[in-house]
This record gives C-alpha cells, structure tokens and sequence, in this order.
C-alpha cells in the first residue's frame, strides 16, 4: 500500500505528525500520511478514504485523484446512497441517469440516491482531483424527495455568515427539507473567526481548500492548513480563527440537517 502524493523512502528527520485521530469525536488527517486505497469501480484512480463510520461518522469522504482517463464506470451511489462530487482542481465528465455535466474546478453534483453517479477524467491528460462523498438517505415523511443538483461555486454569491462581513458562506445545495444533508464552503478572511465556539448534534467533515487556520476541536486548538481533512463528530466543541497575512482560510464541508434524531 503506496502513499498518497509523497515520496517513497526515508525522509530527513524523525517520524513526526500533525494529524490527530480521536475516534467517534474528531480528526485532523494531514495529506503527508494519507494511503492509496483500491476500492473495486474506481480505475486509474488514487483514492484515499477519510471520513468514515469507522472514525464514528454517518458518512464517508474520500479525496480521489483521477489519472489518465480514469474514473468511475461502474456507478457510485444509488440503492438509498446519495453522492457528491466536488472539483478541487482539473476536469471531469460526470454522468447520471443518461445526461452528462462537464465539471471544472469548483464544479460540483449532487445525486440522490435513487440514481448513481459516473465520471471520468476530461483533463488532456493532467491529473483531477475531486472530493467524494457518500450518505445513506434518511426518509422522512411529508417532504418530497431530492433531484440532481449542480454547479460551480464560481457562480455563487457568498454571504456573510451570522453577520459577519469577515467570514462568507456558500450554500450549495437547496434549502429544501427533501435534502438530509448540505454542502456550504466557509471562508475566513485574514484574523476573522467563528463568532463563538459552537456544540450540536451535526457531524461535519471538511477538506481545507486555501490558507491556513487554528481549530478548536473540543477544547484542543490545532494548526490545519491547506490539504488538511477534519471530521467534527457529533456535539465535538469546534471553532476556528483565519491565520497568515493574504490569502482566506476556506474549506468545503458537509452537514446533516432536516431531520430529527432517530433512536
């Protein structure tokens, strides 16, 4: 089992780390220790799965760099599973149900899980690189279900997020109650934060797309950066400030929402 996007053989120095694994309430998994992972249906691809229900999430995540004209022909999703895909950087061709949608960077599609995602590399040859991820849907009664949905976070306004003209939010799914999750990008400008440390049932899990920042993840502050996976478990106290002087700490990340607790 190779490493994900790093050298092979010793390196210079000790064996050293920052990420952090506190299983069922949060993770920090930097790219320097990530591992290729093959999962049947993904060709020409280096993948590895971050989020998972083995770390205590619902959920699964998984940075995927395509290669080639690699992807997924098989199908991905569907059977009660729905599926996002989002570009951090490249071009992909992403097909369901019979239509196709071209992806560039900051593209992205949500399928729901009735229907299963296919894509493949559209990048003349140069690599893409997307993150994945997958939820079981939760039904619920009396609220419709959801379609397709896709975009590019280009073409979306950014809003101040609690009032805050520092931090800007992008929602990229409907605020629709047929939708059991969503999908926002948080960007902190220079110095901004969160306005208070935040404690609720939602799990979170987030790839660090631009700039670097300290998190609180229950009342432990850590360094994340560019590349960087969290996952925030369920009511793990969590909270962030932007650090650097030019450039936005910005991060993808995924939320359950619309449903009650189920027992």
């Amino acid at each position: 089992m190779g490493y994900l996007n790093h050298q092979q053989g010793y390196r210079e120095g000790l064996l050293e780390t920052r990420s952090v694994v506190k299983k069922d309430a949060y993770a920090v998994l930097t790219p320097d220790g990530l591992v290729n992972n093959v999962v049947p249906g993904f060709d020409d691809c280096d993948m590895s799965i971050l989020g998972s229900p083995r770390m205590g999430a619902r959920f699964v995540d998984y940075l995927v760099t395509v290669k080639n004209q690699g992807g997924n022909t098989q199908g991905f999703g569907g059977d009660g599973v729905q599926t996002f895909l989002y570009v951090v950087y490249g071009n992909v061709t992403a097909t369901v149900d019979g239509e196709s949608f071209e992806l560039s960077e900051g593209g992205y599609i949500y399928v729901p899980p009735h229907l299963e995602l296919t894509f493949v590399n559209n990048n003349n040859g140069e690599d893409s690189r997307l993150f994945l991820y997958k939820k079981r849907y939760q039904e619920a009664k009396g609220v419709g279900k959801p379609e397709i949905v896709t975009g590019n976070v280009n073409d979306i306004q950014a809003k101040a997020y609690e009032g805050m003209d520092e931090v800007l939010v992008q929602d990229l799914l409907p605020a629709d109650i047929a939708y059991d999750m969503n999908f926002h990008i948080l960007s902190f400008k220079p110095g901004a934060s969160h306005g208070y440390i935040e404690t609720h049932v939602q799990e979170h899990g987030a790839y660090v797309l631009s700039g670097r920042g300290m998190y609180n993840l229950d009342n432990n502050w850590m360094p994340v950066d560019k590349g960087d996976y969290i996952f925030m478990g369920a009511y793990a106290l969590q909270a962030t400030y932007a650090v650097g002087l030019d450039e936005s700490f910005s991060y993808i990340y995924s939320k359950d929402a619309n449903r009650d607790v189920e027992i």
